[in-house]
């Protein structure tokens, strides 16, 4: 919901890196990777309890999610191999975000984290689904041109999960209450774009 007010504000500090990572001569392969391994620290500080530790990295991995698009257009080099390898790591890194905080507290956690993981299989699945089938009818992206794949609006984006997730290492202690409400948000997400999704490709034929 607020991607497309955020994302037009993040290009210009994410130019200016790019260009020195261009200068440097970094692909942005390596960044998408590095942001990634960087991220998946999170895993295990979050289990140990080291909240603001799990903070400083899961910012860093959205930065490097944000660079390395960026890097690709400065240079030339977007493909759809690196928009794949790009959002297929995204999802893995936002499940492991989640199990981290269950392994914390399993007694407070666990129930809530795993409904927020269920809540993720339908963004996840609705947001790939339509892409898969938006190219299949040569749909174009008129809100988000800086994207690799082409999905519908919804309450959960990009900007709102990486809200959520702040939040939760922010006020670690009401992580069930705060992945609950996100939970919910996030299948008001899947059933929105299920329904804008089949309306729009049913209107197509």
């Amino acid at each position: 919901m607020l991607d497309r007010w955020t994302m037009p504000m993040s290009q210009p500090p994410l130019g200016w890196l790019a260009r020195r990572l261009q200068a440097a001569g970094v692909r942005p392969d390596q960044v998408t990777v590095v942001a990634f391994l960087v991220g998946m620290l999170a895993l295990p500080l979050l289990a140990l309890g080291w909240t603001l530790a799990a903070l400083v990295v899961i910012l860093l991995n959205r930065l490097g999610d944000g660079l390395d698009g960026a890097l690709a257009r400065l240079t030339g080099r977007t493909s759809d191999a690196g928009g794949f390898l790009d959002i297929g790591l995204d999802f893995v890194f936002y499940a492991a975000v989640v199990l981290g905080f269950a392994l914390a507290d399993p007694a407070a956690n666990a129930l809530a984290a795993a409904f927020l993981l269920f809540a993720f299989i339908g963004t996840g699945t609705s947001f790939l689904a339509f892409a898969i089938m938006a190219t299949r009818h040569g749909l174009e992206r008129p809100s988000f041109q800086r994207k690799a794949f082409y999905y519908l609006h919804g309450l959960t984006e990009g900007t709102e999960t990486v809200l959520a997730l702040v939040a939760f290492c922010l006020w670690p202690g009401h992580f069930a209450l705060m992945a609950t409400v996100f939970g919910l948000a996030c299948l008001v997400t899947t059933a929105t774009r299920l329904w804008g999704g089949y309306r729009t490709l049913r209107a197509m034929g």
